[in-house]
Formats: C-alpha cells, sequence, structure tokens
C-alpha cells in the first residue's frame, strides 16, 4: 500500500497572503514556511513520495531550490483537498493520499503515521483526520484568539466510533470550567492533516461547496454534509506543543514553540 503525502500551498491567502513563503525563525536558522512543513513531511515513515502542490511560481522555484518535488496545479482549486484530488490525478497509482496543511510546520511525524495506521485499518473508512486533546494552556489560547475576533485553530467533536460530527473554527463543545494550564480539557484541537482513500477525492470534487462548509471556511464539513464519515483519530502530542500559522500574530507563537522544540 502506498502513499503519498502532497503538501498544498497557495500564495493568494485571503487573511495572510503570501503565507508560505513568510520565514519563521528556529535553532537550525531561518526557514520558510514551505519548507518548514515539508521537512516535517519527509520525516513521516512510510511515506512513499512528498511533493509540493500549488499554482504559484514564487512557491514552487523557492520548494525547488530546497529540493522538494513540485506538482503544478490549478488556480481553480478552492481549498487544499481539491488541491490533492488533482495531485491524486496526476500521479495516480496511491493507495493513500495524506494533506499535510502547509501551515502547520510543527506537525510532528507520528501524527501523520498514526492517521495512516488508523486508515490502514479501518478498510471501511475513506477519509480521517487526528484530532489533539487540548491542554488548559492549549484551550486557553483558543479562545483567547476568538475573543480577540481572530480565527485560531479549529476543533471537533466525534460520536463513540471516533466518527466526526462536527467542526468548527469556534471552540466546541462549550465548557465553563477553568483548566490548569498542564490539566486535560474536553477539547479536541483539529490537527489540519487529512488522509484520504482516492475514491473519496473523486467523490469531493464531484459536489459543490454547502452552507456549512461555506459558514465555517472548514473543507472536510463537505464530507459530512454529503453524509461521509470523517475518522479522528486522536494522537499524543508526548509534549509537543503544536499551532498552525492562520495569522501574522502565530509568527512568534510559532517561533517560540520551535526553540522550545530543540530543547525536547
Amino acid at each position: 500500500m502506498t502513499t503519498l503525502i502532497a503538501i498544498p500551498a497557495r500564495y493568494a491567502s485571503t487573511r495572510y497572503p503570501g503565507k508560505p513563503l513568510v520565514t519563521l525563525k528556529g535553532p537550525d536558522g531561518e526557514k520558510t514556511l514551505i519548507r518548514r512543513s515539508w521537512e516535517a513531511a519527509m520525516s513521516v515513515k512510510g511515506a512513499d513520495r512528498v511533493v509540493v502542490a500549488t499554482d504559484d511560481d514564487r512557491i514552487a522555484t523557492h520548494a525547488r531550490a530546497f529540493g522538494a518535488e513540485v506538482v503544478m496545479t490549478s488556480s481553480a482549486a478552492r481549498n487544499g483537498t481539491e488541491r490533492c484530488a488533482e495531485v491524486a490525478t496526476l500521479l495516480p497509482g496511491h493507495d493513500l493520499i495524506v494533506n499535510l496543511q502547509g501551515d502547520a510546520p510543527l506537525t510532528p511525524p507520528w501524527f501523520v503515521e498514526n492517521l495512516i495506521a488508523g486508515l490502514k485499518a479501518d478498510p471501511k473508512a475513506q477519509i480521517a483526520t487526528p484530532v489533539l486533546r487540548c491542554s488548559g494552556r492549549a484551550l486557553a489560547g483558543l479562545l483567547t484568539d476568538r475573543k480577540a475576533g481572530r480565527v485560531g485553530g479549529t476543533t471537533a467533536v466525534f460520536n463513540a466510533q471516533n466518527h466526526a460530527l462536527y467542526f468548527s473554527k469556534e471552540v466546541i463543545p462549550f465548557t465553563a470550567t477553568d483548566f490548569p494550564p498542564d490539566a486535560p480539557t474536553p477539547v479536541f484541537h483539529h490537527v489540519g492533516v487529512y488522509a484520504y482513500r482516492p475514491n473519496a477525492l473523486d467523490a469531493y470534487t464531484s459536489w459543490n461547496p454547502g452552507p456549512l462548509e461555506e459558514l465555517e471556511g472548514l473543507e472536510q464539513l463537505r464530507f459530512l454534509e454529503n453524509g461521509w464519515p470523517v475518522l479522528c483519530v486522536q494522537v499524543d502530542s508526548r509534549g509537543r506543543e503544536f499551532w498552525e500559522l492562520n495569522n501574522p500574530s502565530d509568527v512568534a507563537i510559532i517561533e517560540k514553540m520551535l526553540s522550545h522544540s530543540s530543547h525536547a
């Protein structure tokens, strides 16, 4: 069973134009967001191929310069899943396609490895995505973003079979409890990684975005709105901090976490 990791990257982000080429400082020097995301993908065990999928020549030129394989995709792709569907068509023959978002350079390799294992272990599952139980500190960060009007991380709720009930940019479920920084909470942070079987990508591109996807701006809701279950695979942070680059203010947060991870 072969696995392809695709890293969708577009320059024309509404909230943060040029985001893939933003430079992040770390213990290993300054590297762009897309390079750090590619390096995270390259460290995943069991991946047979890693590609950067973009429609922008600036991103493509930069990615090729640091050694990445690049697949040029259409500018018509509305989100990363549609871009991955195009990659699956251009590079056929893979059993699993992983969508590693280009704005999540802190994604530990075992998140992706567990995701791949979870999908392989459930032959009926067509789509899977990792979820991470928030600590009190992580939950406080999400709530602070929302109070400030910033779009931060996405949260997920799921049933006893680990099938997603909903994903939201609001913090769900609601809790009035204040948790100590290191205490576990009932809130799960959705990690921006997906694994699909090829037929799931074929189906996805045959549907138009639904009202929930358009309201939340979350691509995975298209599967739920069309009755396709999304398997949520719980992952363990192993003490590693996780954050996505959604807003310019996230740069300092991620740089701080990169510095901490060097001492982990």
